[in-house]
């Protein structure tokens, strides 16, 4: 039970550095354009990962069941635990220097890095196409999407004069922060419900993926928590530094960025990256002004951490696991 009590202890850690460490996500982009003060940003986004996170089952599912296969035991314990301290090493890591790494994929990555030593099977059917595959495709289809968005509305609204197409736009980044805030709940929160129901059934006390009442509650507020802290050091990188937004394309890449984590989320169940989504989204939407419009410095080292979350979170679990091993 002590085992258990500790990885879920670090489930909501993780969902806590996920919360601060990704709160960039749902607001950065309206903040930058100065749609909304600081303070009310982090507010909706705090409540969309809450209510977000209860219509996440799918996701839920697929990190829970999907990724990797533990039979009971205490001892298998530590593979779980073990995942959740290379996701939030990584998630620190990242956040000191200003990265927006995805918090999906260091957990990902986490399980496979601490099941691979251990012995235990990897389900690589589901990380193939419930990870690898959306992984790839997502940013693909955020920055093009993106780039049609914001062409769409340029056409709209091209004899409606400027100012008040930014007057009127600002006030929709309202709706489409919140739509951000409400996808990120239903991705980010969920898979830490999914970890959490794992660890239960590898300890015994709860069968099957359905997710306890408790599990929601306590995730979702945990995860609230964190994103009420607030990204600012990923905020400045991914609101301003790669590619300099007004509120149209805000509007635009939030659009776009949420409609991609509601298909991935309720369609097909797939841990895709809302760091990625809305990265490549900003970066299409900028594209349409010229491509020397997008800091593509910036945006490489975006796609080098992204590249490096999975075996760099993996490396940490497997270091992790092989520490505790010794204690067993």
């Amino acid at each position: 039970m002590t085992a258990l009590v500790i990885t879920v202890a670090l489930g909501l850690i993780f969902t806590f550095t996920n919360g601060f460490h990704d709160a960039a996500n749902a607001i950065a982009v309206s903040v930058a354009t100065r749609a909304l003060r600081l303070g009310v940003a982090l507010g909706i986004a705090a409540i969309g990962n809450l209510v977000g996170s209860f219509l996440g089952a799918k996701v839920a599912a697929t990190v829970g069941s999907g990724i990797i296969s533990l039979p009971q035991g205490s001892d298998l314990m530590l593979v779980v635990s073990a995942s959740l301290v290379g996701a939030i090493a990584w998630n620190l890591i990242t956040w000191r220097f200003g990265l927006p790494s995805s918090s999906s994929h260091a957990l990902i990555g986490g399980m496979v890095g601490a099941a691979l030593p251990a012995g235990t099977a990897v389900l690589w059917g589901g990380v193939v196409d419930k990870v690898v595959i959306p992984m790839v495709a997502s940013p693909i289809v955020g920055f093009v999407a993106g780039y049609m968005v914001m062409l769409i509305l340029m056409w709209t609204f091209r004899r409606v004069p400027p100012t008040r197409v930014r007057r009127g736009f600002r006030r929709l980044q309202i709706l489409s922060a919140t739509a951000m805030a409400f996808g990120h709940g239903m991705q980010d929160t969920a898979k830490t419900m999914g970890i959490v129901v794992l660890a239960l059934n590898v300890a015994g006390v709860h069968s099957g993926q359905s997710i306890p009442l408790w599990v929601y509650l306590t995730c979702a507020a945990t995860m609230a928590a964190g994103t009420a802290i607030g990204g600012v050091r990923i905020m400045k990188t991914l609101g301003s530094k790669v590619v300099a937004l007004d509120p149209p394309q805000g509007f635009a890449a939030e659009a776009t960025g949420s409609a991609v984590l509601y298909g991935a989320s309720i369609g097909i169940g797939a841990p895709i990256s809302t760091t990625h989504v809305i990265s490549s989204a900003i970066m299409g939407v900028g594209a349409t002004r010229r491509l020397s419009a997008v800091n593509w410095r910036v945006a490489v080292n975006i796609v080098k951490a992204c590249v490096y979350t999975f075996p760099g979170a993996g490396l940490i679990a497997a270091g992790t696991w092989g520490i505790g091993s010794l204690f067993l």
